[in-house]
């Protein structure tokens, strides 16, 4: 998948003629997928856009306008480029949320509606649906293709090319993980409770697991313990793989949490786990040179 990071700048571009539906399709970062309800209000965590350039732009693949919801300092040049990988939820409210407080310590943060193509993830009324409609419809190269489009985007918009690095959650934590592998570019990755394993398919051809003994980027793994979708073993599995090479990986598992503890209009939300996660994310990439 390599060579498709190289012809990135190709692909990029601001879409021109998008119809009204693709419009309503880009206004991300507004309300929560209906699969994920119900939402736990008292514990949304709100970033205002204060000081920021905050909303989506697009960027163009292979002719195809996709959106891109971004978040930066005002007026400010040479800033680290991170992306910000969604759930299988899509770019609503939180993982925007998400992006502007990496733009409030000073990042490019680019969360890209990496569905697109497929459906709006927003209003699939379950997650099995949600799964079988667009999740399972998305392949792998189509998203390295998207996220290397977002990259040429910064570089040309004010983002520093040597400072790169990547997050998600969830399916996005996936993402980290491979996209890390993909681009060589990346410096550091955090990885919120993505699946490590998972059924080789012509869409998902490759997991973490099988890219782990050669990846060379940082990657810390955020884990529960109690997560009952991506079971200890397989983190050890990880693990091993991963002690193959030399990327300098690691895992931090919290002990009290399950699946998605940092999504926080979510009831799996836990605070101390998340605002330690947090502050381990910011710390992990200001070590590898993404600050």
């Amino acid at each position: 998948m390599k060579d498709l990071h190289n012809d990135a700048a190709s692909l990029i571009g601001e879409a021109e003629g998008i119809s009204r539906r693709d419009l309503l399709k880009a206004a991300l970062g507004t309300g929560f997928a209906v699969a994920a309800l119900p939402v736990t209000a008292e514990t949304v965590v709100k970033t205002d856009s204060e000081g920021l350039t905050a909303g989506t732009i697009t960027v163009t693949v292979d002719g195809y306008p996709v959106p891109v919801y971004r978040a930066q300092p005002n007026g400010k040049t040479g800033l680290p480029v991170l992306l910000v990988i969604s759930e299988i939820f899509g770019v609503h409210e939180h993982i925007a949320d998400v992006a502007r407080r990496f733009a409030k310590q000073g990042y490019l943060a680019l969360a890209p509606n990496l569905f697109a193509r497929q459906g709006d993830p927003q209003k699939e009324p379950s997650i099995a649906e949600l799964q079988k409609n667009i999740i399972s419809k998305t392949p792998d190269i189509q998203v390295m293709r998207d996220l290397d489009a977002c990259v040429a985007w910064a570089k040309q918009n004010g983002g520093a090319a040597d400072k790169l690095g990547i997050t998600g959650f969830c399916w996005g934590g996936r993402i980290t993980w491979l996209y890390a592998a993909h681009n060589p570019a990346v410096k550091a990755g955090v990885a919120w409770y993505g699946r490590l394993l998972g059924e080789v398919t012509a869409n998902t051809p490759k997991h973490p697991v099988d890219v782990a003994a050669t990846l060379k980027t940082p990657i810390l793994g955020l884990y529960g313990a109690k997560d009952q979708g991506i079971p200890l073993d397989t983190v050890e599995k990880m693990k091993a793989e991963l002690a193959k090479g030399q990327s300098g990986s690691t895992f931090v598992i919290y002990p009290n949490s399950g699946h998605a503890f940092h999504a926080d209009y979510r009831p799996s939300y836990v605070e101390a786990d998340a605002k330690d996660g947090w502050k381990r994310a910011l710390d992990w990439f200001k070590q590898h040179g993404v600050d």
